[in-house]
Formats: C-alpha cells, structure tokens, sequence
C-alpha cells in the first residue's frame, strides 16, 4: 500500500533537511543547523534519514529536537522519511515524529532492538564496597530500562502492536520491512 494522502507526495520528494550516516553528537548539531535554515512557507518539513545507527542517547536527543521542532514550525507539519536503512538510534529519532508523519521508502527496512549495555564488573573490594558497586550498576539498569520503555511506548503508540510483542521482537534484533511498518501501522505511508 502506497502513500495514500497525495498533498504530501511532493514534499517528501525534496526534503529539506537530510541526515546520512552515524547518528551522534554532530547529527544533533546538523538537524539544528538545518531546521534553523528552512526556507519559510506553508508546506510540510521533511526529514530525510539513513542510518546504520550510533549512539542512543543522541538518538533521544534527536527526537526531543524533533518534537521542540515541530511545535517552533506549527501549523507546519514536520514529516520523517527513512530512506534504505534506518537502524537502531534512528528508530529512536523516528519515534519522535507522530506515527501520522512517519514515511518510508519502499526499500527501506527498520532495525528495532533493546537497549545494549556492554560493561565489565570487577569486584575486588570488601563486601560492603561490593554490594555498593553492584547497587550502582542495578541501578544503571533500571534506569535503561525505563528509558527504553519510554521510547517503545512513543514508537508503538497508534500502531497494532502491543509493549510486549515489541520487546519480545526487540531482543533479538527485528529488523522490519518498510512493507511490514506501514502493515504494523509503524508509519503513515511508503513513498
């Protein structure tokens, strides 16, 4: 199924900004270096995104900038247009858009997976120094675990799928098929 709201055909094909690589610290500044320099008018803000990924909090980063963004430019809408490859820390800028502004090309696909932690604990230290360090990095846990809640709950919301399919697929790397979104109801249409 195509895109079905033909008003938005043309914009989606000259987006006015256009994010291509890892995404990180420097994504963060290139997305508000380009939204500060959109031409004015009436037509939707496309924000054009490949990416193998990168680092997740910039990912969140992103998103919040988007959504700050998008209430700066209203009534103009600020469309997401994923394009081949939209990994991991671009699902998570993904999710900041509303489901309703959320398009992909028709070759794109999608990674989706849980947050990752890659730490060593060495413990070498009396027992109540080592229930401290333990408690710390608990609580590190918790923390990327709400975290990673929070924004499964933005990338789901109005699509058919529930929290615990999402995290059941996430665990293992689910890498989803621009066709397979738009069937989800993880974005409004293809392009």
């Amino acid at each position: 199924m195509a895109l079905q709201d033909p008003t938005l055909i043309d914009p989606l094909v000259l987006p006015q900004v256009r994010l291509t690589g890892s995404i990180n610290d420097d994504t963060l500044t290139n997305l508000q270096n380009q939204l500060a320099n959109v031409a004015p008018g009436d037509t939707p803000v496309v924000v054009e995104v490949t990416t193998l990924g990168g680092d997740a909090e910039a990912g969140r980063r992103l998103a919040l900038e988007v959504a700050t963004a998008a209430r700066r430019l209203a009534p103009r809408k600020l469309l997401f247009l994923g394009k081949t490859i939209v990994f991991s820390a671009g699902v998570t800028m993904m999710a900041g858009f509303p489901r309703e502004h959320r398009f992909l090309t028709e070759d794109a696909v999608l990674l989706i997976h849980c947050r990752q932690l890659k730490k060593e604990l060495q413990i070498e230290s009396p027992l109540r120094g080592a229930r401290l360090q333990v408690a710390q990095l608990l609580s590190e846990i918790e923390n990327g675990l709400r975290v990673e809640q929070e924004g499964f709950a933005a990338l789901i919301e109005g699509s058919s799928l529930d929290m615990d399919e999402l995290l059941e697929r996430a665990l293992t790397n689910w890498y989803v098929p621009a066709a397979e979104a738009l069937e989800r109801k993880l974005i409004a249409g293809i392009v």
